[in-house]
């Protein structure tokens, strides 16, 4: 899909992506970002063309938030199989919301402990 190969409408191409409506939509006007070049995920995705996916979520859904009348957006990106990643191509969702729709992209909150908090701060480094 991210190169043209299998029919679906795109809204938007550059040299580096393809913006297509998502053929199964949670909700109308769901669409995914597509890098043309293959990465399983945004581990292997290099960080310019990270960036580049964020900038155009957001002119995508401001525009596609007035086509379709929302009331507001998920922008949801998985990664790994646990994480519920079926197709094995870096992409992102963008899943036009309105109250009550039920799409259903939630999660029961749960409690950070103390010690969840102090093993994450203890291990964790951006050096």
């Amino acid at each position: 899909m991210a190169n043209g190969e299998i029919p679906s409408a795109t809204l938007y191409e550059d040299e580096e992506f393809r913006v297509i409506l998502d053929l199964g939509p949670a909700n109308k006007g769901h669409a995914l970002i597509l890098p043309k070049a293959h990465y399983e995920n945004l581990y292997e995705l290099p960080d310019e063309l990270a960036a580049h996916a964020m900038v155009l979520a957001k002119r995508i859904i401001t525009k596609m938030k007035e086509v379709v009348n929302c009331d507001g957006y998920n922008i949801v990106q998985n990664n790994g199989e646990a994480a519920g990643q079926t197709v094995f191509h870096f992409h992102m969702h963008l899943i036009p919301r309105n109250q009550g729709d039920h799409a259903g992209i939630t999660w029961n909150a749960g409690t950070l402990t103390s010690e969840d908090r102090d093993e994450i701060l203890t291990k964790f480094s951006m050096e």
